[in-house]
């Protein structure tokens, strides 16, 4: 069928024929390339009948300009495919990108969300602040006494700890009356400490026996406990000041020096065992409210407190039989100098810069005195020259210090 504008065969003119060459070879180029661009197009040009070919190829464009707009209405239906199909895909792609950022998304939401939970508890404290200092003032007030009592009590400690470091590192030149002053100072504390709270009966935690105080109170249990424990690191301080004041003809400085340590390590395994039935006490306490839950409650409580302090009992033990084996065998660093070894080395000890008092050689040929080379190897292995290890421990404690750790539990 014909189109209704088509119109109708007549004799082919000259120009017309000419047009229609032009039109069909224009077209016969055309169509190649139109195959190449769209598949089902050439798909349709291929099953086409030969009389259709031939008509094209004769140079009758009707029949060709009645297939072009079909193909053109193909081809335009085909491009809002592919048009659909290539905005699918960037859209697809923002998709995927929008899940890739996410974990950014919402670690900074998370920073975000942090930020504020900071802030507001920061405007928090300001706002409550003063409702703290009131509180804290209150508990003060109710505890005033304790609070000065262990400032004081911390303060004497550190006096009297410094200034037996100072007498023990001056040697023969230590002041005899200030020893004799730290040991009053001392025992005048702790007298007057126990003569203050007489009625408390604070002394038999030494003996390991119960104060007259309420054990149900954990501020109380705690009171004992603090005390004891500095009133011990006093009576050791004390014994300490006695080694200072023994003549150095009786007691060589560095016999003193094992003893500080023995000292110190009977100190600090003492008051190990000190606070166990304090706290025993306090943890079975629970069996006072009358029902088996509380007495299984604090059984239960007071063995779990019991196994703990049995282990570290074992790993104290381990460390007090290396100190007592130290302190009977008292090692020797070197032997005693002669004098022609004295005069290689000028007579003049490389520590104290005087005259050797007992030169002692070491092992790698250097000399100093008996006493400045025992006060180097209170906390050092190797030689002071030529950095060869000549002890295969660190002796601590050897200085007369005391322990600063407070022995709560």
């Amino acid at each position: 069928p014909l189109p209704s504008n088509a119109a109708l065969p007549g004799p082919p003119s000259s120009s017309s024929s000419s047009r229609g060459s032009s039109s069909s070879s224009r077209l016969r180029h055309s169509l190649p390339l139109r195959a190449r661009s769209d598949d089902s197009s050439s798909s349709q040009n291929a099953a086409r009948p030969t009389g259709e070919n031939s008509c094209h190829l004769s140079g009758d464009i009707r029949i060709q300009l009645n297939s072009a707009p079909g193909e053109a209405r193909e081809t335009a239906s085909s491009r809002p495919s592919r048009s659909g199909s290539q905005s699918h895909s960037p859209g697809h792609g923002h998709g995927e990108a929008g899940v890739l950022s996410d974990p950014t998304a919402d670690s900074e939401e998370h920073g975000g969300s942090s930020l504020s939970e900071l802030r507001y508890l920061l405007q928090w404290l300001h706002k409550s602040l003063p409702y703290l200092l009131i509180l804290c003032g209150k508990l003060i007030m109710q505890h005033v006494i304790g609070i000065s009592l262990g400032i004081g009590l911390l303060t004497t400690f550190m006096y009297a700890n410094k200034s037996i470091v100072n007498q023990v590192f001056l040697r023969e030149r230590c002041s005899k009356l200030q020893c004799a002053w730290l040991l009053i100072y001392l025992s005048g504390s702790s007298l007057l400490l126990y003569y203050t709270f007489h009625s408390q009966s604070l002394y038999y935690s030494l003996i390991f026996l119960k104060p007259t105080v309420d054990f149900m109170n954990f501020w109380e249990v705690l009171w004992i406990v603090g005390i004891t424990d500095f009133i011990l690191k006093f009576l050791f301080m004390g014994f300490k000041c006695f080694v200072l004041l023994v003549p150095s003809f009786v007691m060589s400085f560095k016999c003193k020096g094992y003893w500080y340590m023995l000292l110190e390590e009977l100190c600090q395994y003492y008051r190990m065992f000190v606070p166990i039935p304090v706290w025993f006490r306090y943890l079975i306490g629970y069996g006072e409210l009358d029902s088996v839950l509380g007495w299984t409650f604090g059984i239960l409580l007071g063995l779990l407190y019991l196994i703990l302090k049995l282990l570290s009992f074992f790993g104290q033990l381990r460390n007090f039989k290396q100190v007592l084996r130290i302190f009977c065998t008292q090692p020797h660093y070197g032997v005693n100098a002669t004098k022609r070894q004295c005069s290689e080395s000028d007579d003049i000890c490389s520590i104290c810069q005087a005259e050797f008092q007992k030169p002692i050689l070491l092992i790698c040929q250097h000399i100093f005195c008996e006493e400045c080379i025992s006060l180097w190897f209170n906390r050092e292995k190797t030689c002071p020259l030529c950095r060869t290890v000549i002890a295969d421990h660190v002796n601590k404690w050897k200085d007369g210090a005391t322990s600063m750790h407070l022995q709560i539990f």
